[in-house]
Protein backbone atom coordinates (compact mmCIF):
# COMPACT_ATOMS: atom_id res chain seq x y z
CA UNK A 1 0.00 0.00 0.00
CA UNK A 2 1.37 2.91 -1.11
CA UNK A 3 2.13 5.91 1.34
CA UNK A 4 -0.50 8.20 -0.12
CA UNK A 5 -3.15 5.71 0.30
CA UNK A 6 -1.67 5.03 3.62
CA UNK A 7 -2.83 8.60 4.99
CA UNK A 8 -5.94 8.73 3.16
CA UNK A 9 -7.01 5.75 4.99
CA UNK A 10 -5.21 7.21 8.24
CA UNK A 11 -6.90 10.55 7.95
CA UNK A 12 -10.59 9.32 7.05
CA UNK A 13 -10.36 6.74 10.50
CA UNK A 14 -13.27 6.78 12.91
CA UNK A 15 -12.11 9.79 15.03
CA UNK A 16 -14.07 10.69 18.71
CA UNK A 17 -17.77 10.22 17.92
CA UNK A 18 -18.43 10.74 14.70
CA UNK A 19 -16.88 9.48 11.51
CA UNK A 20 -15.35 11.77 8.95
CA UNK A 21 -16.59 11.47 4.87
CA UNK A 22 -14.90 11.83 2.05
CA UNK A 23 -15.65 13.12 -1.37
CA UNK A 24 -15.82 11.49 -4.65
CA UNK A 25 -13.39 12.52 -5.60
CA UNK A 26 -10.98 11.52 -2.77
CA UNK A 27 -12.84 8.09 -2.87
CA UNK A 28 -11.48 8.74 -6.57
CA UNK A 29 -8.14 8.53 -5.46
CA UNK A 30 -7.95 6.47 -3.15
CA UNK A 31 -9.23 3.92 -5.91
CA UNK A 32 -6.12 5.08 -8.01
CA UNK A 33 -3.73 4.62 -5.27
CA UNK A 34 -4.60 0.92 -4.95
CA UNK A 35 -4.16 0.50 -8.21
CA UNK A 36 -7.95 -0.03 -8.66
CA UNK A 37 -9.80 0.96 -11.71
CA UNK A 38 -12.74 3.96 -10.85
CA UNK A 39 -16.22 2.75 -11.85
CA UNK A 40 -19.56 4.32 -10.59
CA UNK A 41 -20.41 1.27 -8.06
CA UNK A 42 -16.92 1.13 -6.50
CA UNK A 43 -17.15 5.10 -5.34
CA UNK A 44 -20.67 4.41 -4.53
CA UNK A 45 -19.74 1.39 -2.31
CA UNK A 46 -16.87 3.51 -0.58
CA UNK A 47 -19.07 6.39 -0.10
CA UNK A 48 -21.99 3.86 1.60
CA UNK A 49 -19.46 1.77 3.53
CA UNK A 50 -17.71 5.57 4.96
CA UNK A 51 -21.44 6.56 5.79
CA UNK A 52 -22.38 3.59 7.69
CA UNK A 53 -19.65 1.97 9.69
CA UNK A 54 -20.50 -1.88 10.29
CA UNK A 55 -22.99 -2.09 7.88
CA UNK A 56 -24.44 -5.35 6.49
CA UNK A 57 -24.61 -6.33 2.31
CA UNK A 58 -28.09 -5.20 2.21
CA UNK A 59 -27.82 -1.79 3.88
CA UNK A 60 -24.67 -1.03 1.51
CA UNK A 61 -26.90 -2.31 -1.71
CA UNK A 62 -29.94 -0.38 -0.64
CA UNK A 63 -27.58 2.98 0.08
CA UNK A 64 -25.72 2.36 -3.04
CA UNK A 65 -29.22 2.22 -5.03
CA UNK A 66 -29.97 5.81 -3.77
CA UNK A 67 -27.49 7.13 -5.74
CA UNK A 68 -27.23 4.37 -8.32
CA UNK A 69 -30.79 2.79 -8.72
CA UNK A 70 -29.57 0.74 -11.66
CA UNK A 71 -26.43 -1.05 -9.89
CA UNK A 72 -26.82 -4.98 -9.24
CA UNK A 73 -26.47 -6.96 -6.09
CA UNK A 74 -23.65 -8.53 -7.82
CA UNK A 75 -22.02 -5.40 -8.40
CA UNK A 76 -22.12 -4.30 -5.17
CA UNK A 77 -20.90 -7.93 -3.37
CA UNK A 78 -17.60 -7.88 -6.59
CA UNK A 79 -16.89 -3.89 -5.39
CA UNK A 80 -16.89 -4.90 -1.41
CA UNK A 81 -14.83 -7.95 -1.94
CA UNK A 82 -12.07 -6.20 -4.31
CA UNK A 83 -12.10 -2.92 -1.55
CA UNK A 84 -11.78 -5.43 1.13
CA UNK A 85 -8.68 -7.38 -0.88
CA UNK A 86 -7.25 -4.03 -1.78
CA UNK A 87 -7.50 -3.12 1.78
CA UNK A 88 -9.76 0.37 1.37
CA UNK A 89 -12.46 -1.54 3.73
CA UNK A 90 -12.61 -4.06 6.48
CA UNK A 91 -15.10 -7.40 6.50
CA UNK A 92 -16.20 -8.42 10.00
CA UNK A 93 -17.99 -10.94 11.40
CA UNK A 94 -19.88 -11.37 14.74
CA UNK A 95 -20.97 -14.70 16.12
CA UNK A 96 -24.17 -15.05 14.43
CA UNK A 97 -24.26 -12.47 12.57
CA UNK A 98 -23.92 -11.59 8.27
CA UNK A 99 -20.91 -9.73 7.22
CA UNK A 100 -20.48 -6.51 7.76
CA UNK A 101 -18.01 -3.53 6.73
CA UNK A 102 -16.31 -0.86 7.50
CA UNK A 103 -14.03 1.68 6.59
CA UNK A 104 -11.36 2.03 9.61
CA UNK A 105 -8.42 -0.27 8.20
CA UNK A 106 -4.93 -1.34 9.23
CA UNK A 107 -4.89 -0.37 12.91
CA UNK A 108 -5.62 -3.79 14.34
CA UNK A 109 -8.40 -2.17 16.29
CA UNK A 110 -11.52 -4.79 18.09
CA UNK A 111 -15.47 -4.41 18.11
CA UNK A 112 -17.69 -4.57 21.02
CA UNK A 113 -21.21 -6.33 20.21
CA UNK A 114 -24.82 -5.96 21.98
CA UNK A 115 -26.15 -9.01 22.76
CA UNK A 116 -29.62 -7.38 23.08
CA UNK A 117 -30.20 -5.41 19.90
CA UNK A 118 -26.77 -6.24 18.43
CA UNK A 119 -25.06 -2.82 17.54
CA UNK A 120 -21.16 -2.92 16.88
CA UNK A 121 -18.81 -0.03 17.96
CA UNK A 122 -15.04 0.02 17.53
CA UNK A 123 -12.48 -0.58 20.49
CA UNK A 124 -9.07 -0.21 20.38
CA UNK A 125 -6.40 -2.64 21.96
CA UNK A 126 -6.79 -2.69 25.32
CA UNK A 127 -3.20 -1.37 26.06
CA UNK A 128 -0.14 -0.36 23.80
CA UNK A 129 0.02 -0.76 19.98
CA UNK A 130 -1.53 -4.66 19.70
CA UNK A 131 -0.55 -6.59 22.37
CA UNK A 132 -2.98 -9.40 21.04
CA UNK A 133 -0.60 -9.85 18.22
CA UNK A 134 1.76 -11.53 20.73
CA UNK A 135 0.52 -15.04 20.91
CA UNK A 136 1.79 -17.40 24.21
CA UNK A 137 2.25 -19.63 21.12
CA UNK A 138 2.06 -18.70 17.76
CA UNK A 139 2.31 -22.09 16.21
CA UNK A 140 5.24 -20.92 13.85
CA UNK A 141 2.50 -18.73 11.99
CA UNK A 142 3.43 -14.88 11.42
CA UNK A 143 0.53 -13.34 13.39
CA UNK A 144 -0.35 -9.71 11.42
CA UNK A 145 -3.88 -9.25 12.28
CA UNK A 146 -6.45 -10.63 15.54
CA UNK A 147 -9.72 -10.23 15.22
CA UNK A 148 -11.08 -9.90 19.08
CA UNK A 149 -15.15 -9.26 19.81
CA UNK A 150 -15.96 -8.16 23.40
CA UNK A 151 -19.87 -8.28 24.11
CA UNK A 152 -22.02 -6.97 26.48
CA UNK A 153 -25.07 -4.36 26.50
CA UNK A 154 -25.02 -1.18 24.61
CA UNK A 155 -26.25 2.14 27.04
CA UNK A 156 -29.10 1.72 25.16
CA UNK A 157 -29.71 -2.09 26.71
CA UNK A 158 -28.65 -1.73 30.01
CA UNK A 159 -30.86 -0.94 33.02
CA UNK A 160 -29.69 2.10 34.76
CA UNK A 161 -27.57 1.65 37.84
CA UNK A 162 -29.04 1.69 40.79
CA UNK A 163 -26.84 1.81 44.43
CA UNK A 164 -28.40 -0.96 45.31
CA UNK A 165 -28.14 -2.78 42.10
CA UNK A 166 -24.80 -1.25 40.23
CA UNK A 167 -24.40 -3.15 37.29
CA UNK A 168 -26.60 -5.92 34.75
CA UNK A 169 -25.70 -9.28 35.79
CA UNK A 170 -23.82 -10.32 31.97
CA UNK A 171 -25.56 -12.69 30.10
CA UNK A 172 -25.12 -16.07 30.14
CA UNK A 173 -23.08 -17.48 27.05
CA UNK A 174 -24.48 -17.98 23.57
CA UNK A 175 -25.83 -21.69 22.35
CA UNK A 176 -26.19 -23.37 18.92
CA UNK A 177 -29.87 -22.24 19.28
CA UNK A 178 -28.99 -18.58 19.77
CA UNK A 179 -27.28 -18.40 16.42
CA UNK A 180 -29.34 -20.13 14.99
CA UNK A 181 -27.17 -23.39 14.11
CA UNK A 182 -27.71 -26.91 14.48
CA UNK A 183 -27.20 -28.48 17.70
CA UNK A 184 -24.35 -30.83 17.26
CA UNK A 185 -25.25 -34.74 16.75
CA UNK A 186 -24.50 -36.91 19.44
CA UNK A 187 -24.45 -39.85 17.10
CA UNK A 188 -20.46 -41.67 16.60
CA UNK A 189 -19.20 -41.28 13.49
CA UNK A 190 -18.90 -44.96 12.03
CA UNK A 191 -15.35 -45.63 11.01
CA UNK A 192 -14.58 -45.32 7.37
CA UNK A 193 -14.26 -49.16 6.15
CA UNK A 194 -13.66 -48.57 2.48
Amino acid sequence: MSWLLSGFLDWFQKTGDHVVVATAEEFQRMLRGAALRVTRPRVAVLTAVYAHPHADTDSIVGSVREELPEVSHQAVYDSLRVLTTAGLVRRIQPAGSVARYESRVGDNHHHVVCRSCRAIADVDCAVGSAPCLAASDDRGFSIDEAEVFYWGRCPDCSPPATPDRPRAAPDPPLTPSDLSLPAPDPTPIPPDRS
